[in-house]
């Protein structure tokens, strides 16, 4: 059976309440933090929202942990370009991955990814270097695989998703800010 994917991806670091307040469905959670010594912590409470709120779960960069808590999937961020990950489409494990242009979609595809979040989209503080619509719309068309937009997604700029080429998106700070039942849904 094929797995249907989210429409809108939460990049979390560490346990948020708000985040699993709101009633959608089509939604994916990316735990991403990879410092914290309690990871695997967090991570089993994560987990466990996840499971109730019937949310799916990717784990980064780490495939035994994405196990043990019984991830749906891994993501590989766009700095990741090793091949240890190609044996986990036969686990049924889904692999998204992250890039900001054609040489990591190549990259990102050879990893076998069957999404790939376009980083990033908008102007952020930390990168002067965004992509845009323009481009986005043309590295999107110009290759036959899932593209997500994610970074500098914003209450102010989230109605131009609309005119994307895209599956959907993700954020990080978006979510931050306010409790995820009181934003404007894709």
């Amino acid at each position: 059976m094929k797995k249907k994917m989210p429409k809108i991806y939460i990049f979390l670091d560490q346990y948020n309440k708000n985040i699993f307040k709101n009633n959608s469905k089509n939604i994916g959670i990316i735990y991403r933090n990879y410092e914290s010594k309690k990871r695997e912590v967090e991570l089993n409470k994560i987990a466990r929202a996840c499971k109730k709120k019937r949310y799916k779960l990717y784990v980064a960069n780490n495939i035994k942990l994405a196990i043990k808590v019984k991830a749906e999937g891994i993501y590989i961020p766009a700095y990741n370009n090793t091949k240890k990950f190609l044996n986990l489409g036969k686990r049924n494990i889904d692999i998204l991955g992250s890039a900001h242009n054609q040489k990591e979609i190549r990259e990102k595809i050879s990893q076998k990814c069957k999404a790939i979040f376009l980083a990033p989209t908008f102007y952020v503080k930390k990168n002067k270097n965004y992509l845009g619509l323009h481009k986005f719309n043309f590295l999107s068309n110009s290759n036959k695989i899932k593209m997500y937009a994610l970074g500098g997604i914003n209450e102010k700029n989230i109605n131009k998703l609309k005119i994307l080429k895209t599956h959907g998106f993700g954020a990080i700070g978006l979510f931050k800010k306010k409790p995820a039942y009181k934003r404007p849904v894709f």
